[in-house]
């Protein structure tokens, strides 16, 4: 099968918090599908907790060695949540524009969050206290610039403005961008207080990015599932390895695998 046999390699690149380089694979049941339709597949293998910029040089080096090992002229960028923002200040701000043939990400927040911005004005000694704790352990388990305290800092809306003026989109490049929703705080127990705080402030989201801030561009399209359950930030990376619901619905989700299967044979037909 060949559905997913894009003119250039994928680069799936992770959002914050894991790695795809550890098991269990941060991507569930995705690279399994892509791969067995014929997608030639890489990962990002950046930091879990480094900055927006130090993973940025990061990508950058790693699309040059993934360029060198398949003689490819450019490869497709897909980024989860933080990993978005990654490849687009690589593409943009480090100048890999002219290596990348698409950028496509999801539940990436763009806009930053206006309810990280209020947890921000908490004293910062909790902050701080938190950074240490989560800098070393991650340091111990593989990260090599792990810095918890600003990468929370650059989850907030001034500084997702200045990073939106920093890098904007790159001519010739194809962006495209989605969004999911959870239908209600109890559709995703790991993330039932974050969506049930963040829709009071915010609106929809999927329990930590909302449809907005995930809204970049002309191309952005919002997902939801077929079931009663929506589509969770988890959800979107195949957490729980298993459908979202077994039933189908025209135009919902029941299987998050379907999407990066179709994401890959419209790249394909796009010549990417």
């Amino acid at each position: 099968m060949d559905r997913c046999k894009t003119r250039y390699p994928i680069l799936l690149v992770h959002g914050v918090g894991f790695r795809d380089w550890k098991r269990p694979l941060y991507w569930g049941r995705i690279p399994q599908n892509l791969q067995a339709q014929g997608a030639a597949l890489y990962y990002g293998l950046q930091d879990s907790w480094a900055t927006i910029s130090t993973n940025a040089r990061f990508l950058a080096e790693r699309i040059d060695q993934v360029l060198r090992e398949t003689g490819a002229e450019k490869v497709n960028l897909i980024g989860h949540s933080k990993g978005g923002l990654e490849i687009r200040m690589a593409a943009s701000s480090l100048g890999m524009g002219d290596k990348i043939a698409s950028i496509t990400t999801i539940a990436t927040p763009h806009h930053g969050s206006r309810t990280i911005d209020r947890l921000l004005q908490a004293p910062k000694s909790l902050f701080h206290i938190a950074a240490f704790a989560l800098n070393n352990w991650t340091r111990i388990t593989g990260d090599r610039n792990p810095d918890f305290l600003n990468v929370c800092n650059e989850f907030s809306t001034a500084h997702m403005r200045q990073f939106n003026s920093d890098n904007p989109d790159v001519e010739n490049v194809f962006y495209q961008n989605y969004a999911c929703v959870m239908n209600g705080s109890l559709s995703d127990i790991n993330l039932c207080i974050a969506h049930f705080v963040i829709r009071l402030i915010e609106g929809a989201n999927d329990g930590l990015v909302t449809v907005d801030s995930a809204s970049w561009g002309p191309r952005t399209f919002v997902l939801r599932g077929a079931g009663r359950r929506g589509i969770s930030h988890l959800d979107e990376i195949d957490f729980r390895r298993r459908p979202l619901c077994k039933k189908a619905r025209p135009g919902f989700v029941s299987e998050i695998t379907d999407v990066y299967v179709s994401i890959a044979e419209d790249l394909k037909r796009r010549g990417f």
